[in-house]
């Protein structure tokens, strides 16, 4: 019997990159009101130095385990009480700036302090652009009578947090919310999902994982024996990692559960 749901945030229940696009896009928008750059572009340059430059920091590989990637640094600020974290937050205003003159110079244009204004503006417009999935409340309420609810995030405490403030309905579907930069280590990581069945008091076979995510989601909860479910909204296709379960939107685990409970 499943007695209990780990559900993962970004882009399973929130819908993160709708909310980064949003804010590029509000963002891009003000240069081109400047300088009338094509908005797309510089979207793509930024995100391509920002790539770059996150990939060239000593955070690289602590960001990499804990699974924070380089358009949160763009606007996280990442005040956590750990040694790595509090790296980060002293790169990180340098990060936002360096991405965007660079978008910017990427395009022919040499405005430092322009590309410093950009880089400000981008966290505060993010934080305006919460989405949540269509439908994604009513589902947590059915399934909250039903079931316990466990949220199991990868990323840094203070973003996580931040996120989960400016959409507070979330929190309240949840009994537990285990962030992977509090625990130490992210998904794929076996100890986090072991983490997770321990807080929950409930073994592998009792547990169904949900995510979007093949190589954090799915891999870790492969690895650690438990059942999953792959949310794959973009009709993707798995090869290296197969999820247990397929579906396209989350009111299909209503039939998927009754007949695993069944069985």
């Amino acid at each position: 019997m499943i007695h209990t749901l780990f559900f993962d945030l970004d882009d399973t229940i929130l819908w993160d990159k709708k909310s980064v696009k949003e804010a590029f896009r509000k963002t891009c928008a003000l240069a081109q009101e400047k300088y009338d750059v094509d908005p797309e572009i510089l979207e793509t340059e930024v995100r391509k130095a920002a790539q770059e430059l996150y990939a060239s920091y000593e955070t690289y590989a602590f960001t990499k385990m804990i699974g924070i990637n380089p358009f949160e640094g763009l606007w996280g600020n990442f005040l956590d009480d750990q040694d790595d974290f509090r790296k980060m937050a002293s790169i990180v205003p340098t990060y936002r700036k360096d991405s965007w003159v660079a978008g910017l110079r990427a395009l022919k244009i040499q405005d430092e302090a322009f590309g410093a204004y950009l880089a400000e503006e981008f966290p505060r417009l993010r934080k305006e652009s919460p989405f949540v999935y269509e439908g994604t409340f009513p589902i947590l309420e059915k399934l909250q009578k039903h079931y316990k609810l466990l949220l199991l995030t990868n990323g840094s405490p203070d973003l996580q947090q931040t996120k989960l403030t400016i959409t507070p309905e979330i929190t309240d579907y949840f009994d537990h919310v285990i962030i992977s930069g509090a625990f130490g280590k992210g998904k794929p990581a076996p100890e986090i999902f072991e983490h997770a069945l321990e807080t929950a008091g409930v073994n592998k076979d009792e547990v169904l994982m949900i995510g979007d995510n093949l190589m954090t989601d799915i891999l870790g909860a492969n690895r650690t024996g438990i059942k999953n479910v792959w949310i794959n909204r973009e009709d993707n296709t798995a090869t290296d990692v197969q999820p247990t379960y397929e579906i396209t939107h989350l009111d299909e685990l209503f039939p998927l559960l009754e007949k695993l409970n069944k069985a």
